[in-house]
């Protein structure tokens, strides 16, 4: 009897720990599991949406807010587990070097128009900066300066740079810059000139310690075009 039951004990815990491994495979997304793998991303839902959910309509390209509907991915959070691959190098090309400069450029245009005092957003994404244009008629210049470039931050990494200006004379300048590209020859030096000139307008609080109000770190180089933080 005595060995009867401990056979029963040895059992029971050899399902238990089976039991166990089978949810860790599921929770590491493998087999069944709630998670998709994707590289050494796991994703909670299959589906891999654009930035941000919106419908195109294909006839003429305008973009419309998509529908509230229970299937609607976009009523869920937004959830991603990334993993760093332990081989040196393999994450230097990845997936976040496809960002679609053009939607985050449409969202902050949009976020910046729910600012009080703030109409006729201009923005302009380059693979290193944000430049937007925006007219206003605040009694406090600096503060709504410093709203627009935080809602532009809160859009894109951490990477980035940006710049804002009140001057609207400066908007056909910066549209000039719509179908250009990072390789177009000559566009970093007319995109200097044209932050050059954003400068001179309110640029909000600074952003933190060792950071001025660009988001410029104290002594660094960007675009390969020597922009130093003042």
């Amino acid at each position: 009897m005595l060995h009867i039951k401990k056979s029963l004990v040895i059992l029971g815990i050899c399902g238990i720990t089976a039991l166990t491994a089978c949810q860790s495979n599921k929770l590491a997304g493998e087999g069944d599991g709630i998670y998709e793998r994707s590289g050494n991303t796991l994703n909670v839902n299959t589906q891999r949406p654009e930035l941000y959910n919106r419908d195109t309509d294909n006839n003429n390209g305008n973009f419309m807010n998509n529908r509230n509907t229970d299937n609607n991915t976009n009523n869920n959070f937004g959830y991603v587990r990334h993993q760093k691959s332990p081989i040196m190098g393999e994450n230097v090309n990845n997936s976040y070097g496809v960002i679609n400069r053009e939607q985050l450029a449409d969202m902050i245009s949009a976020y910046c128009a729910d600012i009080n005092d703030v109409d006729d957003i201009s923005t302009l994404v380059t693979d290193e900066e944000v430049l937007v244009i925006y007219s206003t008629d605040s009694k406090d210049r600096n503060l709504t300066a410093d709203q627009v470039k935080k809602t532009a931050m809160s859009v894109v990494p951490r990477w980035y740079h940006v710049y804002v200006s009140d001057n609207t004379s400066l908007r056909r300048y910066v549209e000039n810059f719509a179908t250009n590209s990072p390789n177009t020859k000559s566009v970093n030096n007319g995109l200097n000139k044209v932050i050059k000139e954003m400068l001179k307008s309110p640029q909000g609080y600074k952003m933190g310690n060792g950071e001025n109000e660009n988001g410029e770190k104290i002594g660094e180089k960007y675009n390969n075009n020597n922009r130093n933080m003042k």
